[in-house]
């Protein structure tokens, strides 16, 4: 009886680790082995479960760079060659707020004028608040956006505190559960200010795509900016 019994644990630990190995082989890296064992085969299969939850971790790791990267590229095709600050803030929007999960989503462009201090106009928008409507103009330190202008730096916000614009719209009226803004800069300098509003916590690797596009961003409205800024200077001589 029991070289019946130890022989029936031998065998249901054996096949327990097949089946886990096996399904391994085919792509699941879900399972694990939960059989008791004692001795070598406990050993044996602690270490089955460790290589499987490192591949299962590197799998993830490597399908994350594949999404970024492969998400970076067509972004960074997506918006070479615009020449208009208005289209590049209104396609930016309606390919990034769904792609990151988010529900609502603005670009503020900084605008410096020769007269009066700089400010933050209103680029493009995503989702509208259907009642107020954004804010065309914030001053700097104003609000998150503004504030986020100031110190050149990400602003994320969890815990999301009662003053916060609601997302509004005809078939939505909810409080956000996570809000992100993103200085846009080149060479050190504010281009634009961009903030998404998301029902549902930002995934980590989104905030770090965010921070990777935001050079290029970056990169193609200075580029629009000097474009637009040669060609009024030519208007100008022609004119003269």
């Amino acid at each position: 009886g029991n070289v019946n019994l130890l022989a029936a644990n031998l065998t249901n630990q054996v096949r327990a680790i097949a089946e886990v190995a096996t399904a391994v082989t085919t792509g699941d890296l879900t399972r694990s082995i939960q059989v008791d064992a004692r001795g070598e085969v406990a050993e044996l299969k602690d270490y089955i479960n460790t290589m499987i939850d490192n591949l299962r971790l590197t799998t993830e790791r490597n399908t994350e760079q594949d999404w970024l990267k492969t998400n970076l590229a067509r972004f960074t095709s997506m918006l070479q060659g615009q020449r208009n600050l208005g289209t590049v803030g209104k396609t930016l929007l309606s390919e990034l707020v769904p792609l990151v999960n988010a529900h609502q989503g603005l670009i503020y462009q900084m605008v410096t004028e020769a007269e009066g201090p700089p400010h933050l106009k209103l680029l493009a928008k995503y989702a509208d608040d259907h009642r107020a409507g954004y804010p065309t103009r914030l001053t700097l330190g104003d609000g998150r956006v503004g504030q986020s202008a100031v110190e050149k730096r990400r602003i994320h916000v969890t815990d999301i505190p009662a003053d916060t614009a609601r997302l509004e719209s005809v078939m939505l009226d909810a409080m956000p559960r996570s809000l992100l803004v993103f200085p846009i800069m080149f060479e050190d300098q504010i281009k634009a200010v961009i903030a998404l509003a998301s029902l549902h916590q930002f995934d980590p690797a989104h905030i770090t795509f965010l921070e990777q596009l935001t050079t290029s961003i970056g990169i193609v409205l200075n580029s629009i900016e000097a474009t637009m800024q040669t060609e009024g200077l030519l208007t100008q001589s022609q004119q003269l």
